[in-house]
């Protein structure tokens, strides 16, 4: 998963010339996966590979939700491929029409896996399980593209006692752009001491 993301450019590292993420943390690794939606064989190795993670880890899952907004399309894909219903969750209820936060159906009592691109302090993605939560549903766990690993987040999900799947992480993603001459040696201690401290981290 980690070339993948590393061949379609969805992951770019820039130890020496830094990202600024809208916490106002300075980061040395950029991710959007919505770039793979762009590469029919990524974006098919994606889908089939969340939807194994669900069979194998969840398989009695009747519905598959899908984080809004850059969750919508994998969640759809994944639902397609294992011939599932598919809702999504928005952020807030709906400012208008029937002012809905869930988006699709989903009745109470159902068992649901949410499908998430990207994992970093678990907030926004967690924020969802809430509302399914909240509207019945029971949650089994959540499937993820990539997860940079923190241990707020590791935290943040057994505190709500949500399983996470994420088929690549920070250290697999370091580990092949390395393999693969992305980065020097010489770059290796400071993306790994930006992954212990991003707040304080120093370019």
């Amino acid at each position: 998963m980690a070339r993948h993301l590393l061949a379609v450019r969805a992951v770019q590292l820039r130890p020496d010339s830094p990202f600024t993420w809208s916490s106002g943390w300075l980061s040395p690794i950029y991710c959007d996966n919505r770039v793979t939606l762009a590469y029919p064989e990524v974006r098919s190795y994606i889908k089939d590979a969340l939807a194994n993670v669900i069979r194998q880890q969840f398989a009695g899952a009747e519905v598959i939700a899908g984080v809004a907004t850059a969750g919508i399309a994998q969640g759809a894909l994944v639902a397609d491929v294992l011939g599932l219903p598919y809702c999504y969750v928005r952020p807030e209820p709906k400012q208008h029409g029937m002012g809905k936060q869930i988006e699709g159906h989903l009745e109470s009592g159902q068992r649901v896996v949410v499908i998430e691109d990207l994992i970093s302090t678990g907030g926004s993605s967690l924020k969802v399980v809430d509302v399914l939560r909240q509207a019945g549903a029971e949650v089994l766990g959540m499937a993820a593209i990539f997860t940079y690993g923190f241990a707020l987040a590791e935290q943040n999900f057994l505190e709500r006692s949500v399983p996470l799947i994420c088929l690549s992480n920070y250290d697999a993603l370091i580990a092949e752009a390395h393999n693969l001459d992305y980065i020097p040696e010489d770059a290796l201690t400071s993306l790994a001491e930006w992954r212990q401290n991003p707040g304080g981290w120093k370019q």
